[in-house]
């Protein structure tokens, strides 16, 4: 079955869905209508939604086709006339699976209804009637705790949710520079995953090279005014005809992430958005054949499949302290000094403000972000694999199931964080004050050979 490319408007008392299926037979639509599910067929377009709030399919609805323009326009009555359905331009939302039936609750009976049982039992089958008395009789087996789990295979998971593997199997045969893992990569435990990557990092650091940036900083300053249009934009956000086709394409799957890996995922989204707003900030928003790279290098969790550790935590508010925020925070900064073009900390800063201003504006403007970068690393012909064991999953994530609070808060929180030259370990203050040194000497030289042409 094709997904077809669709809308969703509303009025006070009625939500419109425009599909757009050309060449079909409009006699042979069906659409079904269980509160807040939809379901629109016609030979070979299949299409389910999950609204937030019910509809009903009464007198007042309505399907038309259009076979000039190729539109199915299917109109529901508001259950609740006068409700607004606030993510109807949220297509992976209105496309994720219904959330799955919670297990029911035990119900403690009382002695009445104990005897009400007993009764019903004369009608059941001998089965069933076993099983009740099972129940009545409270039988108890003894259990015992299961002993540790058995790691059989050597291959590991990774990637959103640790849902992927297998996709690093041949990585030695193509020219990924962005893997720091080498032929490890689908054997690597986490801890040896962060411990790979630190010292990678250590290795790449240069301390000549930014001394140089340090010391020649007049184009790093130049990219310190440039302004990020996504930051600034209070423009009604709309969704691209490409950005909606796009969206269509992700894989629909139900996330049901614990607290903790929850809260990973947010601060692996930083992670994503420092990336992002590097890359942005040093090409003026225009990718280049490098962009790709820049990209997966600056991402622990694409470089070295290793995202952000998540803290244990059962606050279901999200509450991200500063050693959370830091600690990813640090790990970005460090790339960003140890790998790409520009290496200055003044421009780490920068990029981390805008990780603020960007997730400040909520999931709309951060999709929109992460299509972006899913469309610079799907057209590379070797780093598209990171596009699809991160950032597809993320799309879905963070338009269908993140919270606008969440990310509002968070990039609050994230630009009160202060970061230290100390915190990442490789002496910056004691180099840049090295290099002025070496400036002033440097410029008292130059004045004494001035004097003496004189």
């Amino acid at each position: 079955m094709i997904t077809p490319r669709f809308t969703c408007t509303q009025t006070e008392e009625t939500v419109i869905i425009s599909i757009y299926c050309p060449s079909v037979r409009a006699a042979d639509v069906e659409i079904h209508v269980d509160e807040t599910l939809v379901s629109v067929h016609i030979n070979p377009y299949f299409l389910r939604l999950n609204f937030s709030y019910p509809l009903l399919e009464d007198d007042d609805s309505s399907a038309r086709y259009d076979p000039s323009s190729g539109h199915l326009t299917v109109t529901l009555t508001k259950e609740n006339k006068g409700q607004e359905f606030t993510d109807l331009d949220l297509l992976a939302k209105l496309l994720a699976p219904r959330p799955s039936v919670p297990q029911p609750s035990v119900e403690v009976l009382s002695r009445s209804d104990e005897d009400d049982l007993v009764e019903a039992t004369y009608a059941l089958s001998l089965d069933r009637q076993e099983i009740l008395q099972a129940a009545q009789n409270d039988w108890q087996l003894p259990q015992e705790i299961p002993g540790p789990y058995v790691e059989l295979s050597a291959q590991k998971r990774y990637g959103f949710l640790d849902i992927h593997s297998g996709y690093f199997k041949h990585v030695t045969h193509t020219e990924n520079e962005v893997n720091e893992l080498g032929a490890d990569a689908e054997t690597c435990t986490h801890p040896e995953r962060r411990k790979i990557r630190l010292k990678h990092e250590d290795e790449k650091w240069d301390e000549e090279y930014y001394m140089a940036d340090y010391a020649d900083n007049e184009h790093i300053l130049d990219l310190l005014k440039w302004k990020h249009p996504h930051a600034i934009d209070n423009q009604k956000f709309q969704y691209t005809e490409e950005e909606n086709a796009t969206i269509l394409r992700l894989p629909r799957r139900e996330y049901l992430p614990t607290l903790a890996q929850t809260h990973g995922l947010y601060l692996t989204l930083i992670t994503l958005l420092f990336s992002y707003a590097y890359e942005s900030r040093t090409t003026q928003h225009d990718p280049t054949p490098e962009s790709a790279w820049t990209l997966g290098i600056l991402i622990p969790a694409f470089s070295s499949l290793d995202p952000p550790g998540v803290l244990a935590t059962s606050n279901a508010h999200f509450d991200f302290s500063a050693d959370d925020l830091s600690q990813v925070l640090v790990s970005s900064y460090r790339r960003s000094l140890a790998f790409p073009l520009y290496r200055s900390f003044i421009l780490a800063e920068a990029c981390h403000d805008d990780v603020g201003r960007l997730l400040s504006k909520g999931k709309r403007t951060i999709v929109r972000c992460l299509l972006e970068m899913k469309n610079i690393l799907d057209h590379h012909d070797v780093y598209y694999v990171y596009s699809k064991v991160w950032l597809d999953d993320f799309c879905v994530w963070v338009q269908a199931y993140a919270s606008d609070d969440i990310l509002i808060r968070l990039g609050i929180q994230l630009r009160e964080v202060k970061i230290t030259k100390a915190a990442l370990g490789w002496n910056l203050e004691a180099l840049e004050a090295a290099t002025r040194v070496v400036q002033g000497r440097v410029a008292d030289s130059d004045d004494e050979s001035g004097d003496d042409s004189d």
